[in-house]
């Protein structure tokens, strides 16, 4: 029996796996025909297609007829010829992507991705030294002047309205919308600046330039930092290149992916869709625009450093212009970004109890305890000097020593000047 079952079950695996199985060259000229007919620039669109359908004609492709191969060799094939290139596959179901004749939605079957995913913004806070830092993952479309996507943009930038610096991360934010990329933008220069992308396409020009006034107060003057790695692309890209050569924001990290021409997927039958540029976007600045290059960083780190050293660089912006306290809250807050290297055995001579504080090793990092509070990680500066990892307004902590050089105390000290002391127990 158990022998009958898992034939018949080869079985249907094999008739399965037949009825998936692509004809290569009548998709390649599907694939070619939708390039022709929808690629902004006309005729580089039809020797595209010429080109495939040659292919396809002398057996390029015949060795793909597994549906994922083939759209995969079909991506390798155009990708170089335009970042946003893609061909996908999905079994045809009702509702699919080689369903209709309308161009299938990024995010497939779930109309409520946008809301579940916040409209693209992960994150909104305030880091010490008071700097803005808004963590974007892609750029939703706005559909109109009471849209949930613009409600949370005019969000996100009310809560770190205080800020004296802002950095706005884009290193996972894979592109979106030009809507919400020239409205975020326009949160960053006057009103009237003429920054905005203009999209050539075989119709009438497109603009990025906003339709609506932002709710907030615009931040022209605000020092700004934006975060690339080469998985920034395409509307992402905009933001960074537009701002960038408005020489209103410092790029920091990695050149980003190079995926200039917006566009859309484009069915093309048997559960086959192309993903088509369908516009190419001139700066009124440069003229020009990112496609195949990506945006340059103007301080070049990998991606991984480079909050921590927009970080730096925001505290130093922020530190030249305060003064008082909010100049030694900058200091504070940039030399914790830099502490210093000292192995775990020098860090014993500070264990102990201090009052109701308690200090101790763990992990070859000092940690400080009071009470039932969670810990703090203490980032040695200088002997005797650390600061407060994480602490949202900076914090040190100083160690006083004796006569005979043993640790007897410590300080915690604010950039308000206050301080309190707590002996060493035993």
């Amino acid at each position: 029996m158990r022998k009958t079952m898992l034939a018949a079950a080869a079985a249907l695996s094999l008739l399965a796996c037949a009825a998936e199985a692509a004809e290569p060259r009548a998709v390649v000229d599907k694939v070619a025909e939708q390039i022709a007919a929808n690629f902004y620039d006309p005729a580089r669109g039809a020797q595209i297609a010429a080109e495939l359908k040659a292919e396809a004609r002398k057996g390029v492709y015949d060795r793909h007829r597994e549906p994922l191969a083939l759209a995969e060799a079909l991506t390798a094939r155009l990708k170089p010829l335009d970042g946003h290139f893609e061909v996908q596959w999905q079994a045809p179901q009702a509702g699919g992507p080689g369903a209709g004749g309308a161009s299938a939605r990024p995010r497939l079957n779930d109309p409520d991705a946008d809301r579940r995913a916040n409209y693209g913004f992960r994150a909104a806070e305030v880091l010490p030294g008071n700097i803005g830092l808004i963590d974007l993952r892609y750029f939703a479309g706005i559909g109109g002047e009471d849209d949930p996507a613009r409600a949370r943009a005019d969000a996100a930038m009310a809560l770190i309205a205080g800020a004296d610096a802002v950095i706005v991360d884009l290193r996972d934010n894979g592109g979106g919308s030009p809507a919400m990329v020239g409205y975020l933008a326009s949160y960053f220069v006057p009103k009237g600046a003429e920054i905005y992308n203009t999209f050539k396409s075989r119709g009438p020009d497109a603009y990025e330039r906003p339709p609506f006034e932002v709710r907030g107060a615009r931040r022209p003057d605000t020092p700004l930092f934006v975060l690339t790695s080469a998985r920034t692309g395409s509307a992402a890209e905009s933001f960074a290149y537009t701002l960038k050569a408005a020489k209103r924001a410092v790029i920091v990290g990695e050149a980003s992916g190079g995926a200039a021409n917006p566009g859309g997927f484009v069915p093309a039958g048997d559960g086959f869709r192309v993903f088509v540029a369908q516009g190419r976007p001139v700066n009124p600045i440069t003229q020009g625009n990112w496609e195949g290059t990506g945006v340059t960083p103007d301080v070049a780190v990998p991606a991984g450093e480079a909050l921590n050293r927009a970080q730096a660089l925001a505290l130093g912006e922020i530190r030249k212009r305060a003064s008082g306290v909010a100049a030694v809250e900058a200091e504070w807050a940039l030399a914790a970004l830099r502490p210093a290297a000292v192995e775990a055995a020098a860090l014993a001579g500070y264990a102990g109890t201090y009052g109701s504080r308690s200090v101790a090793v763990e992990g070859g990092r000092l940690v400080l305890r009071t009470g039932r509070r969670p810990a703090v990680t203490l980032l040695p500066l200088e002997p005797d000097l650390f600061a407060v990892a994480g602490a949202a307004t900076p914090m040190r902590v100083r160690f006083e020593r004796d006569a005979g050089g043993k640790v007897s105390g410590l300080l915690t000290l604010t950039p308000d000047g206050q301080a309190s002391r707590y002996g060493r127990v035993g």
